[in-house]
């Protein structure tokens, strides 16, 4: 009898520690993901475990990529549990509730605390990111929002997890998905574009243009210095891959060297609007990295904050930023449209170009 007619075992004690049972947060994942999140353990083995049939679904093998679904009862192997707990995963018991957002503010003075909740909608968080807390833990930093909810969190079967990121510098709303579920319709909406994101962003320079202007630029990752970049290209030369980035400018305020701007992202590309704007000539205040040379580290904050989201459902989550004196924003703008009306280059494709000319381009190169 070949190992895949190896017939499936009986049905093991609901919710033993080596047969946990899907929750409903969990619920939809795929099973090596689900295993992922429960064991932290490699995936490369808990694939070979599956594969082998160590790891059995109610009581069958299964595929890598089947997806649980809430009352599975999930079979481990026997050591599966110590090499987790030595992995630092799985405290000894665990909740299948759907986590609920914090009730009450951070405490003062505490190492770790989570950002203040500005609303929910079910399983939908959003939360105030504050300027300089990573969204997900990288090379260099531990500390992020992913890691103080995982902490604030210990006992749930699926951690709530951020379903997009802000650069670190970054401040506002940042959604978390307290499900699978939730987190895959939050992406879905992301990919779709049927989740609004508005930003508003002071930026150097006086701001030309007084109507809403669509920006249309190809961006690609590069190095400089050994450090990875972000650039926006004219045209993306033979082996380069470069994607759209597109977004709507709108201003708000306009001075004679510095402009408050209301964007409305269409892509999600990396440091998008950090290298649209600084590609036009008008890079935002305070940013080390796409601003003029010669910013200091620590000098100041960099003036870009997530001011609202609105879920496909029109929900509307929103906060002003923290800035104070002249860069203060006092009053919530109105959503910023994008239809034909208001923005016909959506429409009709001529978008504001990349660059009035390869002097404007090299400006800040």
């Amino acid at each position: 009898m070949s190992s895949d007619d190896t017939p499936s075992d009986p049905d093991p004690a609901p919710d033993s520690q080596d047969s946990p049972v899907v929750g409903q947060a969990e619920s939809g994942q795929k099973i090596l993901q689900f295993l992922q999140r429960r064991l932290n353990l490699p995936p490369t083995l808990l694939h070979r475990w599956i594969r082998t049939g160590q790891v059995r679904l109610n009581g069958g093998r299964c595929k890598p990529f089947a997806r649980v679904q809430t009352g599975d009862v999930v079979r481990l192997p026997p050591f599966a549990l110590k090499m987790a707990a030595q992995s630092g995963a799985v405290p000894a018991r665990t909740t299948d509730a759907v986590p609920e957002p914090p009730a009450r503010p951070p405490a003062l003075g505490a190492s770790a605390p989570l950002p203040p909740v500005v609303g929910a909608e079910g399983p939908v968080w959003a939360l105030f990111k504050p300027a300089g807390l990573p969204t997900h833990p990288g090379t260099g930093h531990s500390d992020s929002l992913a890691t103080r909810l995982a902490g604030h969190y210990p006992q749930a079967a699926f951690k709530p997890t951020p379903a997009h990121r802000l650069d670190k510098d970054t401040s506002g709303i940042l959604l978390v998905a307290a499900t699978f579920a939730a987190l895959r319709e939050l992406q879905e909406a992301i990919r779709q574009r049927t989740l609004v994101k508005e930003y508003v962003v002071w930026v150097r320079g006086r701001w030309p243009w007084p109507e809403a202007r669509l920006l249309r630029h190809q961006v690609r990752k590069g190095l400089e210095r050994g450090f990875e970049k972000m650039r926006a290209v004219l045209s993306p030369a033979g082996g380069e891959r470069a994607r759209e980035a597109l977004c709507l400018a709108r201003p708000l305020r306009v001075r004679e060297h510095e402009s408050l701007l209301l964007i409305r992202l269409f892509t999600g590309r990396t440091h998008q609007i950090r290298v649209q704007l600084a590609s036009l000539g008008h890079p935002v205040l305070g940013d080390v990295k796409y601003g003029p040379p010669g910013q200091r580290v620590g000098a100041g904050p960099m003036y870009l904050h997530a001011l609202r989201v609105i879920l496909p459902g029109g929900r509307v989550f929103a906060c002003l930023p923290d800035w104070g004196g002249e860069h203060a924003v006092d009053v919530l703008p109105e959503v910023m449209p994008a239809t034909a009306e208001h923005c016909p280059e959506l429409l009709d494709d001529k978008a504001f170009p990349l660059a009035m000319n390869e002097d404007n381009y090299n400006l800040l190169h």
